[in-house]
């Protein structure tokens, strides 16, 4: 893909935030790796065996997807970095706290629910489905329909052999998912018909692990605090569920430019502290969750970079 010169910046959103896109860049094949778990995750999923034939796959599954980003009717020109990067490969939930607890909760637990949210290609709930969590009992949730369909391209899969759920919308508009108080006590209800929602809200009190990747980060510190009031109202009260992710984070809170291959905007990070005082005092009461969190620095795009990767334990 050529790059595209854009003289004026253009002012496009990713989440809440405003983006100025000078250029959108060609792709980098030179980006491309996948780890050995990586690679034979995706054979297994893809039933691609042969590295070369895997990667072509793969290449023109993000030359869909990047095409897509840049294209003003679906994306509104905002090429998003996880799929210039491929951070779609990285299959990072299993590097979330106590990732071995959330498949054994999905194995064990009678009418436990996956919800995979801000899923882009769903690669955290693929991974979630292999390792054991039944897959008809996962929900994938971004805010477009097409998401599906990239998913369904990357992984080789139709609505028809893959089991798990989708369902777009805006996580903050309350049609989709609106705040109630965390669910305390013994459920009331039986789960929903998962193959018959179009909204998050009869999920209310209902999910025992809810997966929120590079997702916080797009909005304020406002904004994630509703979101982590509303993801509070799906987990169910059982102990053990949680709610886990990564997102941009910083040893002290606050607002940070960042520029990224031609894209500049401001970023919302928490530190640890804040983002445990956020989750144990603001959305649940002291006492009734485990906060887990890990600050990592580490290179996305030649640059260094600190993420924060956490989990919401009910106690």
């Amino acid at each position: 893909m050529p790059s595209v010169d854009i003289t004026q910046a253009h002012e496009v959103f990713l989440g809440d935030k405003p983006t100025y896109i000078r250029e959108v860049v060609a792709l980098d094949p030179s980006l491309y790796y996948l780890t050995q778990e990586e690679a034979a995750f995706f054979k297994a999923v893809t039933g691609i065996d042969h590295d070369d034939e895997l990667k072509a796959h793969i290449l023109m599954t993000q030359e869909k997807a990047y095409k897509a980003s840049c294209n003003p009717s679906f994306f509104s020109v905002a090429p998003y970095p996880c799929i210039y990067g491929f951070g779609f490969l990285r299959m990072g939930i299993m590097n979330r706290p106590g990732y071995e607890d959330f498949i054994k909760i999905g194995r064990e637990r009678k009418d436990a629910i996956f919800l995979d949210i801000g899923c882009c290609f769903a690669t955290d709930a693929r991974k979630a489905a292999i390792d054991g969590f039944p897959a008809h009992n996962i929900i994938a949730s971004d805010l477009r329909e097409e998401f599906l369909e990239l998913s369904h391209i990357l992984f080789r899969t139709s609505k028809d052999t893959w089991p798990a759920h989708f369902i777009p919308g805006d996580a903050f508009d309350p049609a989709m998912l609106s705040v109630v108080p965390p669910a305390r006590g013994p459920k009331q209800e039986p789960p929903p018909d998962l193959s018959t929602l179009t909204s998050l809200n009869p999920l209310h009190g209902h999910c025992s692990v809810i997966n929120a990747a590079a997702f916080f980060h797009l909005f304020d510190e406002e904004r994630q605090l509703h979101l982590a009031r509303a993801l509070a109202g799906l987990l169910s009260p059982d102990s053990g569920s949680t709610i886990c992710g990564f997102q941009v984070g910083s040893k002290e809170k606050g607002s940070f430019p960042q520029e990224l291959k031609g894209a500049r905007h401001e970023v919302f990070a928490h530190s640890p502290k804040s983002w445990e005082e956020m989750w144990s005092g603001m959305v649940f009461e002291k006492g009734e969750v485990q906060v887990r969190t890990e600050l990592i620095e580490t290179m996305f795009l030649d640059i260094q970079a600190e993420f924060l990767s956490w989990s919401i334990t009910r106690l």
